[in-house]
């Protein structure tokens, strides 16, 4: 089994933290200092800093001056919004960075820098969490997301690297109504050499529910769901999204196991509002986070722990089979703020 998923066997708590759980979490939680980490997930953690080193870049002229005052922290607010953090994640690695600054008497602005990483990691650190595979047969994963946000080529990644860690998959092409969709799944299936569950032009609830059946009776360990993409704004296809849960139910009453959401890391505080309505409607247990390669600014992730803890399970910093990562929120902090 590979180092990037050997977590797939851990055993986490059933429940998220709520916002004022995550909060505190970031007040008073230590930071795990980062494992030695393998060749490859370094080569991936270089790119990732390639991938924010314009936001990284923005922040450090921050730190240039000779003095830690009032225009300082001004500038460093304008840098953070810049970085889509938002207002309330702004005000808050604001005030924490000042009482970091006073408690270690801190007097170089220089050093303020690596306050502040402690600082965003923490807020950060509610967001680590693991995705459990084998608590149940199968484990039902639904993936949601917007058109564009790559969402069946994180399905694909995500087959591949379940498959390399001995996970057996059935994937169920929910997108019904795209041809290129269920075209696009069957490639990643024939690479992966799992099995697919697919219609032209049936019903997504339907062709949901014949993959959990057929999951449960060929003993697969995972059903995927790649359902269609769709506007948080559309709400009618929002509801269909709840019909596909209540009738992934009806196959198995534990299911869906885990509703995860594929946003697109460029979309800045767009994504925030993207996760809160898909959380309203379907409960999301956790997060995938793409295209951070480049012109995507990395601080809503920031946003999101303040205002929506849900977590992150992987981040993908390109089109690559290797690009799709376990999500480490010293590791981000780091990249984000080097």
């Amino acid at each position: 089994m590979s180092a990037m998923f050997s977590f797939f066997k851990k055993i986490l708590s059933p429940t998220r933290p709520d916002a004022l759980t995550a909060q505190a979490a970031t007040v008073d939680t230590p930071v795990a200092p980062i494992s030695p980490v393998a060749p490859e997930r370094q080569t991936w953690l270089a790119k990732l800093k390639a991938g924010l080193r314009k936001t990284s870049a923005s922040i450090a002229t921050v730190f240039t001056g000779v003095c830690i005052d009032d225009a300082l922290y001004e500038e460093l607010e304008a840098a953070l919004l810049m970085a889509d953090t938002g207002t309330q994640a702004t005000g808050y690695l604001l005030e924490d960075l000042k009482r970091r600054v006073k408690e270690t008497k801190t007097t170089s602005p220089a050093l303020v820098k690596n306050l502040l990483v402690e600082s965003l990691a923490c807020l950060l650190l509610p967001l680590q969490k693991s995705l459990v595979i084998g608590q149940y047969k199968p484990t039902v994963i639904m993936v949601a997301g917007v058109n564009g946000a790559g969402k069946t080529t994180s399905i694909g990644k995500l087959t591949r690297h379940l498959a390399d860690a001995g996970e057996s998959v059935l994937l169920a092409a929910a997108d019904t109504f795209r041809a290129a969709a269920r075209e696009q799944l069957g490639v990643w299936a024939n690479r992966n050499t799992v099995d697919i569950i697919s219609q032209e032009g049936g019903d997504p609830a339907a062709v949901s529910f014949d993959a959990v059946s057929a999951g449960r009776a060929r003993g697969r360990d995972v059903v995927l769901l790649d359902t269609a993409g769709r506007l948080h704004t559309q709400l009618h296809l929002m509801q269909e999204l709840k019909k596909i849960k209540r009738v992934v139910q009806k196959a198995d009453a534990s299911a869906p196991h885990e509703v995860l959401l594929v946003i697109d890391g460029n979309t800045g505080q767009n994504a925030l509002t993207q996760v809160k309505a898909f959380d309203d409607a379907l409960g999301l247990t956790g997060l995938i986070v793409t295209k951070l390669d480049g012109t995507a600014k990395g601080g809503v992730l920031a946003a999101i722990a303040r205002e929506r803890p849900i977590p992150v399970y992987f981040i993908g910093v390109g089109e690559q089979l290797e690009d799709l990562e376990t999500f480490n929120a010293q590791e981000f902090a780091q990249a984000l703020l080097s």
